[in-house]
């Protein structure tokens, strides 16, 4: 069941410690950390056995998932490199984000190769986020503020050619922006799980804007802003959700001569599309709806450690969709010994489980793991005697059972459930006195509401 489950979980997360320390010679920060497909879920094949960290000097790494073990890294990017993703549909494909102007797509199973893909809008922007949809064919990303402006930029991973000058001068792939609904630089961007067309952002402005984008334009495709009243940090999708199509769900699709559009799974069968996605209207009927859902929340963390939990599902009803709110969320939950939480490092939705977790920490190292529903902040546990420095980047691994993380001293720890510790790589070489990729907090130009939802009409 889901409550022994659950239950097995937290015995699991009470008996973590370090099972291996990666030491890396050169010890770059470590800013974000990534796990294949089928890595996500205890049920799921165990897929590759890679982890990708992008890192401060501009690398992404390579390592072995089971032993932490250097399996090769890429370079490429001449600019900070804030995020990493694998291909959703393919362990042998990997994305990366970088303040240089560049989204870049690498196969994994050649390291130290050029790109294999790259992806670009204007010179002028700078990209801040970005993320690609659960069925691959979108790539998303959010820029830093340009003049009065700030983008998100869309691009379809299947109309790019292999990487290159050539590939790089190219802009085919690109299908459109949006400039309306951010007034500052958009710091988080989030594809929902298992919906391709549904997306969220979050900008140093303190909106959050949940996007629709089977509808197309910009003004329609707005369906949401929250106000989360200070710089969005990070985003998390907490979802549960029938494998099966609703028959008046909406899904996008490529087809020859009408681009990116929208088509309707009835009785069985796939209708024809009803018009472009990007840069016209879609003409679509009162009977749209979202897929079926249980649950379909979002969490937002912001800089400032305020925290917000929202739950979407409740967007078409009168209910308020508010769940949790904090203005620093520090303050809900009390830690053994009067320990410092010091700050968020982000959170993750336990799909096996049923449950989502935050994961905070302190200027020392020092990590708590905390169960967060509408209700508030759980502490699970406390892990010491790991990291020296800010945490910047977790992933859990529920196939092998284990808790993977990064930080500002360079190191690369696997926590495991009753381990010893086993030392990889070199020795701890000097750190780096700064990052090359500080958080922004930028403050606000002005007041930010909270926006009325929108409608298909």
């Amino acid at each position: 069941s889901l409550s022994s489950t659950m239950e097995s979980l937290e015995d699991t997360f009470r008996s973590l410690s370090i099972a291996r320390r990666l030491q890396p010679d050169d010890p770059s920060y470590i800013l974000d950390l990534a796990l294949p497909p089928g890595a996500h879920s205890s049920t799921s094949a165990p897929g590759s056995d890679l982890l990708a960290a992008c890192c401060s000097n501009h690398a992404v790494r390579l390592h072995s998932r089971e032993t932490l073990r250097g399996c090769g890294e890429f370079q490429g990017h001449t600019g900070a490199v804030f995020g990493v993703r694998f291909s959703s549909s393919s362990r042998d494909l990997l994305y990366t984000g970088s303040t240089d102007g560049t989204l870049r797509c690498w196969d994994a199973r050649r390291p130290g190769s050029a790109a294999a893909r790259v992806f670009r809008s204007d010179p002028g922007h700078s990209y801040c986020s970005f993320d690609v949809s659960c069925n691959d064919r979108l790539l998303c990303a959010g820029t830093e503020q340009v003049g009065e402006d700030s983008f998100l930029v869309f691009w379809d991973t299947r109309m790019v050619g292999d990487g290159g000058a050539e590939a790089e001068d190219k802009q085919d792939q690109l299908l459109g922006v949006y400039s309306e609904s951010h007034s500052d630089d958009i710091t988080a961007v989030r594809f929902h799980p298992s919906q391709a067309d549904r997306l969220v952002s979050g900008g140093t402005d303190g909106l959050v804007n949940v996007f629709d984008l089977s509808l197309g334009r910009e003004d329609d495709a707005l369906i949401a802003t929250c106000n989360c009243d200070s710089s969005a940090s990070s985003l998390c999708w907490s979802v549960s959700t029938s494998d099966a199509p609703s028959s008046l769900s909406w899904y996008p699709c490529w087809t020859e001569g009408m681009g990116l559009g929208a088509w309707r799974p009835v009785a069985g069968l796939w209708v024809a599309p009803l018009g472009p996605l990007i840069g016209g209207h879609l003409r679509v009927t009162s009977d749209l709806c979202l897929t079926g859902a249980d649950q379909d929340q979002l969490l937002c963390l912001s800089h400032d450690e305020g925290l917000h939990l929202w739950d979407l599902s409740r967007l078409d009803s009168d209910d308020p969709f508010t769940l949790l709110s904090s203005a620093d969320a520090r303050s809900l939950v009390s830690l053994p010994g009067a320990a410092p939480l010091d700050y968020f490092v982000g959170g993750t939705w336990l799909e096996d489980t049923g449950h989502l977790f935050i994961m905070g920490g302190s200027h020392d190292g020092e990590l708590h793991l905390l169960e967060c529903s509408g209700s508030g902040l759980k502490l699970m546990t406390s892990l010491r005697g790991g990291h020296s420095a800010t945490v910047r980047c977790f992933q859990w691994d529920p196939v092998s059972g284990a808790l993977l993380t990064g930080g500002e001293d360079g190191e690369l720890l696997q926590w495991r459930a009753g381990a010893e510790e086993i030392g990889v790589g070199g020795g701890r070489g000097s750190l780096k006195a700064g990052s090359s990729m500080q958080l922004k907090t930028k403050a606000h130009r002005k007041p930010v509401s909270r926006r009325d939802k929108k409608q298909a009409a």
